[in-house]
């Protein structure tokens, strides 16, 4: 069962399943909340999945590029955080899971963080391969900096959605469309997630995470990946690192059958109030 809804404030949510578990689920740049429709099918039921669309992403509306677009999405997120809840994000929406795991720790029974891109980790931990990384979107920063903003979307899914088919030319022009109009938050979150302007690494706040956190990359991801996991691994108090194998950066989508299985056996640590 899919329903859905779109708040006072232009957010659209996404819901799916009517299973015991409550699930917020958070997606990546340039992607939308109908990315967890197959997670959610995966699940066969076992969740009630709520996943808000970003700003500039999906239907909710546009950013107006007033305020701080990371407290945005993070608040407009909070928001659908109702009692206690398992909470899942991808990429940049890890990101926003752990900031909201950090800031809500009451309301969070477990975490989950897929492919988390929190680039300052990397910066501090492997500094060789946060130069790799630099050097691979070098070609993506020229055109963000030529204001070529649909050039650095294509750039930028090539990069991230290795193995995922079908590519940009073959993609719908809608889909493209989108892709092009969220492509702006990349930009306005570098300092989030490079120089962890939200101050999410200091050791007093990671504390703060002590709810049962899974980790998630693919064996197939960009390397600079790994380490960040790793990291985190390392920095939160009860985390957990896995790998799917096979699995590039886009694993809840590319691979949502073994993402499924690896969070119903992480869940039977958190168990439900039911």
């Amino acid at each position: 069962m899919t329903a859905s809804a779109v708040s006072p404030q232009s957010v659209f949510v996404r819901r799916l399943g009517e299973g015991a578990r409550k699930l917020l689920a958070l997606h990546c740049t340039i992607a939308h909340s109908g990315a967890w429709s197959g997670l959610a099918k995966a699940l066969d039921g076992k969740v009630s999945l709520v996943a808000p669309d970003m700003l500039s992403h999906g239907r909710s509306r546009d950013w107006d590029g007033q305020g701080n677009f990371f407290d945005h999405v993070t608040n407009n997120a909070a928001a659908e955080l109702t009692g206690q809840m398992d909470v899942v994000g991808h990429s940049f929406g890890a990101i926003i899971a752990l900031r909201l795991a950090l800031e809500h720790p009451e309301r969070v029974r477990s975490l989950t963080l897929i492919e988390p891109v929190f680039f300052a980790i990397a910066h501090r931990d492997a500094p060789d391969l946060f130069d790799q990384h630099e050097k691979d979107i070098e070609p993506i920063n020229s055109a963000f900096n030529e204001g070529e903003n649909a050039l650095a979307a294509r750039l930028f899914n090539r990069m991230w959605s290795t193995g995922i088919s079908p590519k940009w030319p073959d993609l719908p022009e809608r889909t493209r469309a989108n892709m092009v109009r969220g492509i702006h938050a990349v930009p306005a979150v570098h300092s989030v997630l490079y120089d962890d302007q939200a101050g999410l690494l200091k050791a007093e706040t990671l504390e703060r995470a002590a709810m049962p956190t899974l980790i998630l990359s693919g064996s197939e991801t960009h390397p600079v990946i790994p380490a960040i996991c790793a990291g985190l691994e390392h920095r939160l108090p009860q985390a957990h690192h896995a790998v799917v194998p096979g699995a590039g950066h886009m694993l809840p989508i590319s691979h949502p059958h073994e993402t499924a299985a690896l969070l119903q056996a992480f869940w039977q640590s958190s168990p439900t109030e039911d």
